[in-house]
């Protein structure tokens, strides 16, 4: 995905009240950015760190501009913006990117299903030469949080709307339908992926019950270019549960 106005730099002053983030720009000025990241963004926000943003150009927001990434002290490159890995994924689903969902013939966006009523991000279908409909329940989890030699795990915070998510793709599959937790690493420095046990035990339970009964785990990493102002899917990661 290309972002709509150009990715400016910034140095991180700090982030707070989770929406908010006071930055400082090349020739010294400072401003507050509006952060789009609600979680706890853990390892994600060191002060000093460099900094990119959009700027809106729209006079009737209070903060115009929107953090959208920053570099770690590694070097390494991270999405802070969750919202966009819906985005990311929908790309990828159009050029075939994603090997294990290929096949599909169509796939929509923010479907309801389940007995809540939760809403999927995607649901693939294809009509086999039998004429019977195949569908594919896809939940993407945007994830940031790298722990230590390259790991990344998932959540950064307790998650009852995750859980409930691994509560409804569990019930899904025990009906007959595919279901695929989809991982969008949005960290340049994460190469594997496993579940953030000691943070949410809870949802790591429901993620090993979800798995047993046949939901499929995926995880791929995102090319981060900010100075071709894109973000795309990459190479697939390996899960490790």
């Amino acid at each position: 995905m290309i972002f709509e106005h150009p990715l400016q730099e910034a140095i991180l002053l700090r982030r707070y009240k989770r929406f908010l983030a006071d930055v400082r720009r090349p020739d010294g000025s400072e401003f507050t950015l509006h952060c789009p990241n609600t979680g706890a963004m853990t390892h994600c926000q060191g002060e000093g760190w460099r900094v990119w943003y959009t700027d809106s150009h729209n006079p009737k927001r209070k903060y115009a501009c929107t953090w959208q990434l920053v570099e770690d002290a590694d070097g390494s490159l991270i999405g802070i913006n969750s919202a966009l890995a819906n985005t990311i994924v929908g790309e990828a689903l159009d050029r075939n990117v994603i090997k294990e969902l290929a096949g599909y013939s169509s796939h929509r966006r923010e479907v309801t299903y389940g007995e809540q009523n939760s809403r999927i991000d995607f649901l693939l279908a294809q009509t086999d030469r039998d004429e019977i409909l195949r569908e594919c329940l896809v939940e993407v989890k945007s994830l940031t949080l790298k722990v230590q030699n390259g790991l990344g795990v998932f959540p950064d915070a307790v998650t009852t709307r995750g859980q409930k998510h691994l509560q409804e793709l569990t019930t899904e599959v025990k009906r007959g339908k595919r279901a695929v937790l989809l991982f969008c690493v949005q960290h340049t420095g994460i190469e594997r992926v496993s579940v953030a046990r000691e943070i949410d035990a809870e949802y790591a339970r429901l993620l090993e019950a979800a798995v047993g009964e046949g939901v499929e785990v995926l995880a791929y990493g995102v090319a981060i270019d900010p100075a071709k102002n894109a973000l795309s899917l990459a190479a697939s990661l390996p899960v490790e549960l």
